[in-house]
């Protein structure tokens, strides 16, 4: 399952409210670094399918969850459960390392 497109709209049903933990990435379009973990985000979304949906939200696009997040910095990954942000990691990192922190989180 490939990453979801998440947006202000459709945060509380595709996050908020989903029956597993979810992954969201808040990004933009000319954060180099978002660009540089978008396809571990997007193997990571297969890999870990069953235990976690992986979404994505484009800050510029979506400034109204970001903004009541207090979202300063991108990229900013938060694991939602139960409609709960439970972890969060600020910045890129490889795959093996996003992977490791995820799975230990979950």
């Amino acid at each position: 399952m490939a990453t979801t497109a998440v947006t202000d709209a459709s945060f509380k049903s595709d996050v908020l409210e989903s029956d597993k933990p979810v992954l969201v990435d808040f990004w933009a379009d000319w954060c180099g670094p978002c660009k540089m973990i978008a396809p571990a985000l997007e193997e990571l979304s297969e890999e870990l399918a069953d235990k976690v949906t992986i979404a994505k939200m484009d800050i510029m696009e979506n400034p109204e969850v970001p903004g009541g997040m207090g979202v300063q910095g991108i990229p900013y990954l938060v694991l939602f459960k139960d409609g709960q942000p439970a972890a969060h990691m600020r910045g890129a990192a490889p795959k093996g390392q996003l992977k490791q922190w995820l799975e230990s989180v979950l």
